[in-house]
């Protein structure tokens, strides 16, 4: 199986990432991906829009802890290749801040991983995420529906302990 993990500043293309996912597999029939951007609003934070978006991550540690994602999706679902990218520094709403996307034989399991790597990757990678509101910047805390997700799957997250969904 194929899979790559790229935590980049640069902006990415949908359509070449897709693309390069499946160019030499011809077993692949379908691919998944979604592809999250910057709101102007995130309803726990105090304060009115959101102006920009930071992201910090622990270099090295934060690729391999979503490869290992991968590789937990690898053993769930029947996948020939995945792609993640998340982006990392200042973010301005409307820009694009993370794709996921799967391929394999047939639909099903390519949306169910597609699925279960993004509600793993707002649980489990290493990124810490600061809003800038007319209010001043503050951490974002992790959410009790993130957590939620993940369990739906069978997986346990406590990092919301207490926060609102």
């Amino acid at each position: 199986m194929s899979a790559r993990v790229t935590v980049q500043t640069a902006d990415f293309d949908l359509a070449a990432e897709v693309r390069a996912l499946h160019a030499q597999d011809h077993g692949v029939g379908a691919v998944a991906s979604f592809v999250g951007t910057v709101r102007d609003r995130n309803a726990p934070v105090a304060g009115g829009g959101v102006s920009r978006l930071e992201l910090e991550h622990y270099p090295g540690m934060t690729e391999s802890a979503i490869e290992a994602m991968i590789a937990t999706a690898q053993q769930r679902f029947d996948i020939r290749a995945a792609r993640v990218i998340h982006r990392v520094g200042v973010l301005q709403p409307g820009e694009q801040i993370v794709l996921v996307a799967v391929a394999s034989a047939h639909r099903g399991m390519a949306f169910q991983a597609c699925e279960f790597l993004m509600d793993y990757l707002k649980t489990q990678a290493p990124f810490w995420k600061k809003e800038t509101t007319p209010a001043g910047a503050q951490w974002v805390d992790a959410r009790v529906a993130d957590d939620a997700a993940l369990a739906r799957w069978g997986l346990r997250a406590n990092n919301a302990a207490g926060n609102a969904a």
